[in-house]
């Protein structure tokens, strides 16, 4: 597989595959580090030379031209950042937007409109991928957070272009996820949070092969609770992954691993509560209460585990985070993971992400990664389609 700088493009015009998939607020970006994450291999390529054509999707427009779902906004916001004129075109592909391309001069920038306007994105459609291959000359991949999508811009346009490879922020992921996680010093302690056991089962399996210790936190630690016969009243639970969960357990204890679940909680009427109705131990739940947090108590726990860490990977919250009422877990575990500073610490996924931003501690942290679902199933040691889809490219 290639990266950018490994690449000719001087005078070239480079269809870039960005992830600009940010929050909206009408048409107000809530949150711009993705766009901000592209910079590097933006300037990089502006640098040299080259001008650039850049595709993102944004939302679930579902095939249908939806304007809450025009990436217009990301352009304005791009071009305050980048400094410089960001166009844009009226499609994503068609006789005009290839005539915009087309014309670009060497430092040009030119923003096409979302990709999952046409269904042929998503459906991966040959004749979708050949039209977006026509508007650059070489084809970059800085969109990590789309890489496990078997798209029409991340696998099918490649098979299209000569030169394919991977933007600066592609190849920082391959290298903290890839090289740096092949052999990590050790204490190598996993965060798992979230919701749902049965979005992260592939990870937990995968990790206790690697790991030392595993935290498992957020609503999916109440399926671990009930499969050990203890009550979570009105709680989140996954009944149809109780076996998994004992399964999980099991195959910890047997490959020694130390497994910690939260000890305490802090419960509520329901995640949008304004304020919390007290802190139990898992024993004591309410038959008609909610667990929305996890307890200080488990803070406690949780920082004992981490303090002589030397390799941290998390994904997924503690929490009901988006309400400040039950926000104290993911936010102490920010605060104890940002203290490890001599330990390798890589989060992973945009709720774990947005709690880093929340706090402002990005930079206390060795690697943010931009994706979620791709994070997950390359640390599950699956092979993405984009970094497939690069590496036969770079093999023609």
């Amino acid at each position: 597989m290639l990266f950018l700088d490994q690449v000719d493009i001087s005078g070239k015009r480079l269809l870039i595959r960005v992830d600009y998939n940010v929050p909206l607020d009408g048409n107000r970006i809530t949150d711009d580090n993705r766009i901000a994450a592209s910079l590097p291999t933006l300037r990089h390529a502006l640098d040299q030379g080259a001008s650039l054509v850049l595709c993102s999707h944004l939302g679930r427009p579902k095939g249908e031209v939806r304007s809450e779902f025009s990436l217009r906004p990301v352009a304005a916001r791009l071009q305050e950042l980048l400094g410089r004129e960001v166009r844009m075109a009226p499609d994503c592909i068609g006789a005009e937007t290839e005539a915009l391309a087309g014309d670009l001069a060497p430092g040009q920038v030119l923003m096409l409109e979302n990709l999952r306007f046409h269904a042929g994105e998503t459906k991966n459609d040959p004749e979708f991928s050949r039209s977006l291959a026509a508007m650059g000359d070489v084809y970059v991949n800085d969109a990590f957070g789309v890489s496990h999508r078997a798209h029409a811009s991340v696998v099918g346009v490649t098979g299209h272009m000569d030169v394919c490879c991977g933007g600066f922020l592609l190849k920082k992921e391959w290298e903290y996820l890839g090289e740096a996680l092949t052999d990590p010093a050790r204490p190598y302690v996993a965060i798992v949070g979230g919701s749902k056991v049965s979005s992260k089962l592939g990870i937990l399996n995968a990790l206790l092969d690697k790991v030392d210790s595993i935290i498992i936190g957020g609503a999916m630690a109440n399926t671990f609770r009930k499969a050990q016969g203890l009550g979570v009243g009105t709680s989140l639970v996954e009944n149809d992954m109780l076996d998994d969960a004992m399964q999980v357990m099991v195959r910890a204890q047997e490959s020694g691993v130390r497994l910690y679940l939260p000890v305490d909680v802090i419960m509520g009427t329901g995640p949008k509560g304004e304020v919390a109705s007290g802190v139990r131990p898992y024993q004591d739940i309410p038959d008609d209460e909610m667990i929305l947090d996890s307890g200080p108590a488990s803070h406690v726990l949780f920082s004992e585990v981490l303090k002589t860490a030397r390799t941290v990977v998390w994904n997924g919250p503690v929490g009901a985070f988006e309400n400040p009422a039950f926000a104290q877990g993911s936010l102490g575990l920010c605060h104890t993971v940002a203290a490890l500073t001599d330990a390798l610490t890589i989060v992973g996924g945009g709720d774990t992400g947005a709690i880093i931003h929340q706090v402002g501690l990005e930079e206390n942290f060795s690697f943010l990664s931009t994706g979620g679902g791709s994070f997950l199933e390359f640390l599950e040691g699956r092979e993405l389609p984009a970094f497939k889809a690069l590496e036969e490219c770079a093999a023609r």
